[in-house]
């Protein structure tokens, strides 16, 4: 078990606290692991393994408790008798009612509760009804750049930096396909099924979905599009063309829902001179590069779009509100906010000539403010550093990040 330290560092601090602590993300991104690691750090805290109950709702052996009143029970019944329980419950959300349940664990036992889920129905009204000012919430994803390598170091072979960020942009972070040395076919395997499973599970199933070849359109055109500023208008109407007929509503409900089931991630624009949010011509992020390669298969001309993509995710993992820039007429690719930290991000696959190594210099040039300023690329380069803005290989700002 790798230990990852990030999310250890901001879940700690909080045990024994009357919270319930929410870990959610997409499946397979590590949660389960993390409760693990929690209830090994608890051990070496000096808590006996009596004190500890955990649970696995996606398994079938729980299948039996699945209600609110039978976990109520089963928990019940297996109280440790002379202290505190820790609960640890993982995909909680496949319990009807699941919050009734833990409310009433909190009001009624001396317990410490953890519990994992992976749609956002883990932040939705009931918990707000049921738990208000009583949950804290950590969003888990895939391994990032450095944990990545960490896992390579562990269970394969660490190359050239440079050379590990072109695979990790075709692999991807899945904590499953870095566990050993798998052909790109049989990590494309294992993340088509975790897609699928998260599609029919999260999305299919829960919502009742009968057109199942509408969603599949506009996945495709979604993954296909990914970095590119685009409405569910461009997309209703991309579809009209094609002769397949969906209104943009239809549309913002599937987008809705894949974002839901954390397969996409919704990037807003931010007017940098007013300040503010912008609703339209969003951009979205994909939780894994490797889930557009296993359901529309690798093509090279996506890598520019993958760069963004994972550094995106990085951003966000690291605990940054990241926005597409509008500035005027122009574009920056990234505006991150994280408390009083600002940091603009400028990402190009490479500089091959003067108009475009202008293009990505003077959409900074503008930016009054005194904030840091990134030109992240991937191929090589002669001066870092030009009117203050700095430029960096894409893998050495995802590590000192």
């Amino acid at each position: 078990m790798i230990y990852r330290s990030m999310y250890m560092e901001r879940i700690l601090p909080f045990v024994d606290a009357p919270f319930v602590k929410i870990l959610t993300g997409v499946r397979r991104c590590g949660k389960s692991t993390i409760l693990l690691m929690l209830q090994e750090e608890l051990k070496k805290k000096g808590i006996q393994e009596r004190q500890i109950l955990s649970y696995r709702f996606d398994s079938l052996q729980y299948e039996e408790i699945k209600t609110a009143p039978k976990l109520y029970k089963e928990i019940k019944d297996h109280l440790f008798p002379n202290g505190r329980t820790y609960l640890f419950l993982d995909e909680i959300q496949e319990v009807s009612d699941w919050e009734k349940a833990v409310n009433s664990f909190m009001t009624d036992f001396n317990v410490d509760i953890f519990v994992t889920g992976s749609n956002s129905r883990m932040m939705s009204s009931e918990i707000s009804t049921y738990l208000t000012g009583r949950y804290i919430s950590l969003f888990v994803y895939p391994l990032t750049f450095s944990e990545y390598l960490l896992f390579r170091k562990e269970y394969g072979s660490v190359g050239d930096r440079k050379e590990e960020f072109v695979r990790y942009l075709r692999q991807g972070g899945f904590p499953a396909v870095q566990l050993k040395e798998y052909s790109e076919n049989e990590v494309y395997t294992i993340v088509r099924d975790i897609y699928n499973s998260t599609i029919f599970s999260d999305i299919v199933k829960r919502n009742q979905i009968r057109k199942i070849d509408q969603l599949e359109r506009i996945v495709k055109y979604t993954f296909s599009n990914i970095g590119q500023t685009f409405s569910a208008l461009s997309i209703s109407k991309y579809l009209k063309s094609q002769n397949r007929t969906m209104d943009s509503e239809t549309v913002n409900s599937y987008l809705d829902k894949l974002e839901r089931a954390y397969i996409i991630h919704r990037c807003s624009r931010y007017d940098i001179k007013g300040k503010e949010i912008l609703k339209t011509q969003e951009k979205f992020y994909l939780a894994d590069p490797s889930f557009c390669h296993s359901v529309l298969g690798y093509d090279p001309d996506r890598i520019s779009n993958m760069i963004e993509n994972v550094i995106y995710m990085e951003l966000r993992a690291r605990g940054y509100d990241v926005y597409v820039g509008k500035l005027d007429t122009k574009e920056i690719d990234f505006v991150a906010v994280r408390k009083n930290e600002k940091i603009y991000i400028q990402a190009a696959k490479e500089i091959t000539d003067i108009k475009t190594e202008k293009r990505e210099y003077e959409n900074f040039l503008t930016i009054s403010d005194n904030y840091p300023k990134y030109v992240l690329r991937l191929d090589e380069f002669g001066q870092s550093n030009y009117e203050g803005i700095r430029t960096m290989h894409v893998t050495d700002f995802l590590l000192e990040l």
